[in-house]
């Protein structure tokens, strides 16, 4: 089965062509531009260099959060318009499980965590022996400190942490878990379409596709224009008739 992986959850557009599991073409942009005007063209690419045509592609994998609000609509809403012109089933895959998920067979605990500003990052626990990915809790929106707090309950066990939280919090994971905290290479820190693919074609091979109309995204939390809303709603709420 080939099977299209789609990332656009983070400043990081990516997108592969999976045959079972094996991958057969990748392309990743991490320029920090709109993801709208790269996506197309970068699919094309991929499908051209991995010796197929549109008609070939059986599922596709889209990132479905968390993540950035604006990059995550223009990822779904790509994955779901071709998926329906296509005719082929479509798969929502964790961004944090994408992450994880090439780090499968580690025995430490794996911590993916993404920068969700307000001194907050998007995260979840997995414990990665076994050579199979397990989530333990999450995904969340959590402050560093409250994200050390939780992983109190694993006792010492080593942490690997990767995505690019770390670039804004090693120092501060670091100085609150001490030696039990351990990071991916860099390289690792950036969420791959390869990942996308190959968690979408396990799910796929599962049952688990789904027509593009019942796909929906994992925000975590509330975006800024939702809170406002509610803000609004409960101001309004509170006068007097």
């Amino acid at each position: 089965m080939y099977v299209l992986g789609v990332e656009s959850a983070t400043p990081v557009a990516g997108v592969a062509v999976l045959h079972r599991d094996k991958i057969l073409a990748e392309r990743l942009i991490n320029n920090r531009k709109t993801h709208s005007g790269h996506l197309l063209p970068m699919i094309r690419s991929v499908i051209e260099e991995a010796g197929i045509g549109p008609a070939d592609i059986k599922g596709i994998a889209v990132s479905s959060g968390p993540g950035s609000f604006t990059g995550l609509r223009i990822g779904m809403s790509t994955a779901k318009t071709l998926a329906q012109v296509w005719g082929v089933p479509v798969v929502g895959v964790s961004t944090l499980d994408a992450l994880a998920y090439p780090l499968a067979g580690l025995a430490n605990l794996v911590c993916p965590v993404l920068n969700a500003r307000k001194n907050e990052v998007y995260t979840s626990v997995y414990e990665g022996s076994g050579g199979i990915i397990n989530n333990l809790t999450g995904p969340l929106a959590l402050k560093p400190e409250d994200l050390a707090a939780l992983l109190s309950r694993w006792g010492d066990r080593t942490v690997t942490f990767l995505g690019d939280g770390v670039f804004e919090y090693r120092d501060r994971l670091t100085d609150l878990l001490g030696e039990r905290a351990s990071f991916a290479p860099g390289m690792m820190f950036l969420p791959r379409g390869a990942a996308v693919a190959g968690m979408g074609w396990i799910k796929l091979e599962s049952g688990e596709g789904l027509d593009p109309l019942s796909l929906l995204p994992d925000y975590v939390r509330l975006s800024e224009a939702e809170i406002k809303w509610q803000q609004r709603q409960q101001t309004m709420s509170g006068c007097p008739g």
